[in-house]
């Protein structure tokens, strides 16, 4: 079983097997003609239950055939351009480089002496990302799993910098659009039920100030601590971005963590066209991004930034075994001591090669042009009187549903909304999301593919529109 191990004695192995997997996923990639092929559950689960993996094949090209039927022939790939669903990007290839790169050599990015360079060039893209947010020179960060835990870690500096014993009177302020992570990350950092204000939002899906400066001002005034206002750079459900320096101006007045949720909108960090609609997020004391949502980088990808570096002494833990407190005074680069993971992948390698290979401006140029897609596909649906637009995109995300001419009832205008987006993921033609509005459902398209075009969203709407007209019909004839 040795002749399995990567070393210098099976480094022919190695490349010979990997050639082999890549080349399978080339061909694929070569030949898919759809997002998804429409397999269920029920239809793939008996054939990997049935599996048995206590008898391994003990060849790679027969765990590759196998692999072939169980995966790679039903997965949903994110890069074909009728892949309109979720905050899913395709990757660009410096960054698929890296994957490869970083998988084999396997550094742990906790301490020096098991990633060296690795840990300098992680660091070296914080600073790169804290100057293009504009954080100053006090900021730092660490790379994370994702969105989910970059706001878990930021809220964590956010209660410690509030400096009360009694958790119970603590409060986050966040639109009611923002990421569920927030409400999560509260529960899990022991905050009271109530913890998480939900402030109201406008009509383009943005935290009211007025609402947010009324409920701060309550909240001082019944005795409980603000303890953080989290403004979304780019929600989840419309790409909608909170009004960053009216928020950061309140954050100020009374003394409250800002922290910015830009998980979503940090491709406008890059962005040649659009920076500007991100404006504000430099006065933030902590801010999320994810790479693998706008900066086109496999999962996972992802960094929490702070404008000052001592507040990431809160998730600071000294073990004897791993990063005494003696490697502090001799000035040895531990990320373990800003983190909340102890063993960690070298992630940033991706971002690194990207930069690298394609540049800053090549990744916003993507970007940009994923967000004039979304402007265009606002228009088509403005135009189209088959269906409601709710708002006029901010980043690269549409928000609608199929309205028919001679149904009145929102109960059964809903049914066939949900109908037409199972029938369109069944087919496999194409993959939306969904989601509500105002308790009404609503359909999705999260446009991240530059390589998605004005006729692929026009031809997905037809097909909507038809699985939706069928679905009306057969309900008319089945009530008849």
């Amino acid at each position: 079983m040795r002749s399995h191990l990567l070393n210098d004695l099976t480094a022919e192995d190695y490349r010979r097997s990997v050639t082999e997997g890549v080349e399978r996923v080339a061909a694929k990639l070569a030949t898919t003609e759809r997002p998804f092929t429409g397999v269920t559950a029920d239809t793939l689960a008996p054939r990997i239950e049935q599996i048995d993996l206590d008898r391994p094949l003990h060849d790679t090209t027969a765990a590759l055939d196998e692999l072939e039927e169980v995966y790679l022939r039903d997965a949903v790939y994110f890069h074909h351009p009728r892949y309109l669903a979720h905050l899913n990007c395709p990757v660009v290839i410096p960054a698929v480089l890296g994957e490869a790169v970083l998988s084999a050599v396997n550094s742990s990015l906790d301490t020096w002496d098991q990633s060296a360079g690795g840990t300098l060039i992680e660091r070296r893209l914080i600073d790169w990302t804290a100057a293009r947010i504009g954080l100053g020179p006090s900021a730092d960060g660490v790379f994370t799993s994702g969105g989910t835990q970059s706001n878990l870690q930021a809220l964590l500096l956010a209660r410690e910098e509030a400096k009360t014993d009694s958790l119970d009177r603590l409060r986050v302020f966040a639109s009611e659009a923002s990421h569920f992570s927030v409400r999560k990350s509260a529960k899990l950092l022991g905050l009271s039920a109530d913890a998480v204000v939900s402030i109201p939002v406008d009509h383009d899906r943005r935290m009211q100030t007025v609402a947010l400066a009324h409920e701060l001002e309550r909240c001082r005034r019944d005795g409980l601590v603000p303890m953080a206002v989290v403004a979304t750079g780019g929600t989840t459900d419309f790409g909608s971005i909170d009004p960053l320096p009216e928020i950061a101006e309140l954050c100020r007045q009374y003394g409250v963590w800002m922290h910015v949720d830009a998980a979503y909108g940090c491709g406008l960090l890059a962005s040649v066209k659009y920076r500007d609609r991100i404006d504000g997020i430099e006065r933030a004391d902590s801010v999320t991004v994810d790479y693998h949502k706008s900066f086109f980088q496999p999962v996972s990808s992802s960094a929490v930034l702070v404008r000052d570096a001592a507040t990431l002494r809160h998730a600071t833990y000294h073990a004897d075994y791993l990063n005494p407190r003696r490697m502090v005074e001799e000035r040895i680069p531990n990320q373990v001591d800003k983190s909340l993971q102890t063993t960690r992948r070298f992630d940033a390698l991706k971002l690194w090669m990207t930069l690298r290979v394609m540049g800053a401006d090549g990744i916003g140029s993507l970007f940009d042009e994923v967000c004039d897609l979304a402007d265009e596909g606002w228009r088509l649906l403005a135009a189209d009187p088959r269906f409601d637009v709710v708002v006029r995109p901010s980043l690269s995300t549409l928000v609608f549903r199929y309205i028919p001419a001679a149904v009145t009832d929102p109960a059964a205008i809903d049914r066939a909304n949900l109908y037409a987006r199972k029938a369109l993921f069944a087919s496999g033609d194409a993959v939306v999301a969904g989601t509500k509005v105002s308790g009404r459902h609503y359909l999705k398209f999260t446009l991240l593919n530059p390589e998605t075009a004005a006729d692929d969203i026009a031809a997905v709407l037809d097909l909507i529109a038809g699985h939706a007209e069928q679905y009306l019909g057969e309900s008319v004839d089945r009530a008849s």
